[in-house]
């Protein structure tokens, strides 16, 4: 699980996005707000990332603050939105502004987003109001009630049951209930499986 890449930005350009780190060239997807904030290609950048595992590919999504990546993980976990609706969300305006508008609950702001509907305008405010006030309110710090990302582990075992096709919020939950110190990743997959099972 890659959780952050720091090297030289071999790419850059709204389509494609290249970090070279150590010769090895990662292809990342990145939010126009965070796109317009890198330097020029050539420079040497870091970007945290999430790692997305599915059956027919591995994708990576950078965030240049952890602001935006705490916002991105509480967007997925609203149904309906997968990793490339949630970038695009991102792109639509400022993290502090689209937080400032799912806290207020301005469903008609996020509209103004390019591809977000009715629907998912009122999906978002729903599912992530009172977390997005959390966020909102740090001032640039991600407190530790606003949704991140697991530990490296964790999070493989929510990609493994994400894949399996249940949904990442409830993967979360199962996973959190049987996540011990350091168990292995097997049995953690293995208990959370059993209680989704019911």
């Amino acid at each position: 699980m890659i959780a952050s890449l720091a090297g030289a930005l071999a790419e850059k350009s709204t389509e494609r996005l290249v970090v070279d780190v150590g010769g090895v060239g990662y292809l990342v997807h990145v939010s126009l707000q965070t796109f317009i904030d890198l330097p020029p290609a050539g420079a040497s950048v870091r970007l945290l990332v999430h790692t997305e595992v599915r059956e027919d590919a591995i994708e990576l999504f950078g965030f240049a603050e952890p602001r935006e990546q705490a916002l991105f993980h509480l967007l997925r976990k609203v149904k309906g939105l997968g990793p490339r609706t949630s970038l695009t969300v991102l792109s639509g305006m400022r993290v502090g502004d689209l937080l400032a508008a799912i806290a207020g609950g301005d469903a008609s702001r996020l509209q103004t987003i390019q591809g977000v509907g009715k629907r998912f305008a009122e999906r978002i405010v729903v599912e992530c109001r009172e977390a997005a006030a959390v966020l909102a309110a740090s001032n640039g710090r991600v407190p530790h009630e606003a949704p991140m990302s697991l530990p490296g582990p964790l999070e493989e075992a929510v990609s493994a049951l994400v894949n399996l096709g249940y949904r990442r919020a409830e993967a979360e939950r199962a996973v959190e209930r049987v996540a011990g110190n350091g168990a292995p990743l097997e049995d953690v997959i293995r208990g959370a499986l059993q209680g989704l099972s019911g």
